[in-house]
């Protein structure tokens, strides 16, 4: 919903109105388009540089439930930095256990096709470090660091997910 109903009075009366602001524009509200948005890109060490890559994402919120969905493409200058990556989320996150955003990662190399998840921090963040499984060792799971997965220009990491909002 965009906004909160209102409380109706005893004795109101309901015009067309009202009744198109509080029932119609509600429901069309769930059914409207993806708002865009350019997530952050932060990390625990240096900063990470898109260069001529890109990064972009959507989201649709209703209630409190943020349906997310976010695409990173490598560029041929794109850097990853140092340390732990995170991609920002458009709305910040619960704090009473918001949830695990799933991850994947298609890349051109000897490994084609990457599987993470990405732990939502809590509302006083907006960001998820993202975890891809290691693809060496079954059952290893490592954070998105500088090291690893290595990606060249045109790899695709994607995130997407639902998580309850802390508004």
């Amino acid at each position: 919903m965009t906004f909160a109903p209102r409380n109706w009075a005893a004795g109101e009366v309901v015009t067309a109105a009202l009744l198109n602001q509080e029932i119609r524009d509600q429901l069309n509200s769930m059914f409207d388009p993806w708002t865009s948005y350019t997530p952050s890109w932060t990390s625990s060490g240096t900063a990470p540089v898109i260069g001529n890559g890109s990064i972009g994402g959507r989201y649709m919120k209703v209630g409190r439930t943020v349906h997310v969905f976010i695409a990173l493409t490598w560029g041929s200058t794109t850097t990853p930095g140092s340390g732990n990556l995170s991609l920002g989320l458009p709305v910040a996150a619960a704090s009473a256990l918001p949830g695990v955003l799933s991850a994947t990662c298609t890349t051109t190399g000897s490994v084609n096709f990457l599987t993470g998840a990405a732990p939502l921090g809590n509302s006083t963040t907006s960001t998820g470090t993202i975890w891809l499984a290691n693809p060496g060792t079954i059952g290893d799971w490592n954070a998105w660091a500088a090291g690893g997965p290595t990606l060249a220009a045109g790899d695709i990491v994607r995130v997407y997910g639902t998580y309850q909002s802390a508004t």
